[in-house]
């Protein structure tokens, strides 16, 4: 049986890259496929090691005309292997953040995603297919000497996103106090310094009873994590909550619990929480950064500048002022739904063609 394989860095639970390969491995299967995830096990979550497979084991178990897809998003020893493989090889880009956002901050990381880059731009040419999962990554892969990259946007299983809601988070955060949320890795490039600043403003002169959940991991950024710690004391917020990573129930619970999803992030290659926000109908609130505005195409807030005492207004009318508040979610599911009635799985066996017909 022909296989189309992945490649990635890191196998984690709440990861989108994670998530995106589950969902294709989902879709290569139902084309009769064989299809596993390869990753470095050391970087594999030890409760989904049953979902993937350790990276030195591809070379074996490729044949000549099989495929091996590589999500490329930082530096990785399956990089590496990607450019080794006798293979047929398509690679999907999900842009490397600039390592300077984590200088002095965590240097190993900034190290990895400075190889990251180093790394995509030596893989030019590597590959028979180009993918990128927004214009935004697409003109950076460009810009590194790749040819025409196409454009493949996240693969999401809204079925899950749509699924189980925790009923306990739910009703712990139905006590009449206003939710803002963000969801995303607990990381300097989110600049969730920035949106304490902005809840500051808002909690201190708009709602005072309010609330900040954000959702997302600080694993191996705990020095980020502790100066998130001390701001929010320094600022005298109350009802901050940082819940590390969840499970999709109580994640599900956190968006239907929202009342406004603020977005502060500098960098961002496509930024799927911005399409959860959506599916939860949640008015989305976002710095226009990165490919934040071409994932949200023309819905949401966007604002460019970093006025803390604008945004907690904005943030002040998105919950009370019932007409913006509307029209804002109006535009969201409109562009919620072109989202969904794209047939991904149809665009992406188009793109993978020239590599799922014998070598000529």
């Amino acid at each position: 049986m022909k296989a189309i394989h992945q490649l990635q860095a890191g196998f984690a639970n709440g990861d989108a890259i994670s998530n995106e390969a589950l969902a294709l491995r989902k879709i290569f299967r139902s084309w009769g496929f064989a299809s596993e995830i390869f990753c470095e096990t050391k970087r594999i979550l030890p409760e989904l090691r049953r979902d993937a497979c350790e990276l030195a084991t591809l070379p074996a178990a490729l044949q000549p005309d099989d495929i091996a897809l590589l999500h490329l998003s930082i530096g990785s020893a399956a990089n590496e292997l990607f450019r080794q493989l006798g293979c047929r090889k398509a690679l999907l880009y999900h842009n490397v953040t600039p390592p300077e956002f984590f200088r002095g901050m965590q240097e190993q990381l900034a190290h990895q995603l400075a190889l990251g880059r180093e790394q995509a731009r030596a893989l030019a040419g590597v590959a028979e297919v180009n993918l990128a999962d927004s214009a935004f990554n697409a003109a950076e892969l460009e810009a590194l000497g790749y040819p025409q990259a196409a454009i493949f946007p996240l693969v999401l299983d809204f079925e899950r996103l749509r699924g189980e809601v925790s009923r306990a988070r739910l009703n712990k955060y139905a006590d009449g106090l206003t939710n803002i949320l963000f969801v995303g890795r607990g990381a300097p490039n989110k600049c969730l310094d920035d949106v304490l600043a902005a809840f500051h403003y808002f909690q201190r002169y708009v709602m005072p009873e309010s609330r900040l959940i954000h959702v997302g991991a600080y694993t191996g950024l705990e020095a980020y994590e502790g100066i998130i710690r001390t701001r929010i004391g320094e600022f005298g917020l109350a009802n901050v909550e940082l819940t590390g990573n969840l499970p999709q129930a109580e994640l599900n619970a956190c968006y239907r619990s929202a009342h406004v999803f603020l977005s502060m992030s500098e960098h961002e290659g496509f930024c799927i929480p911005l399409i959860e926000a959506m599916v939860h109908d949640v008015p989305v609130l976002a710095y226009a950064a990165g490919a934040v505005p071409e994932t949200l195409a023309g819905a949401g807030v966007l604002f460019t500048e970093k006025r803390f005492d604008l945004v907690a207004e904005m943030l002040g009318r998105l919950v009370r002022d019932a007409g913006l508040r509307d029209a804002v979610l109006a535009r969201q599911r409109e562009r919620l739904d072109l989202y969904e009635q794209r047939d991904l799985e149809t665009e992406l066996r188009a793109h993978l063609a020239p590599l799922l017909e014998p070598r000529g």
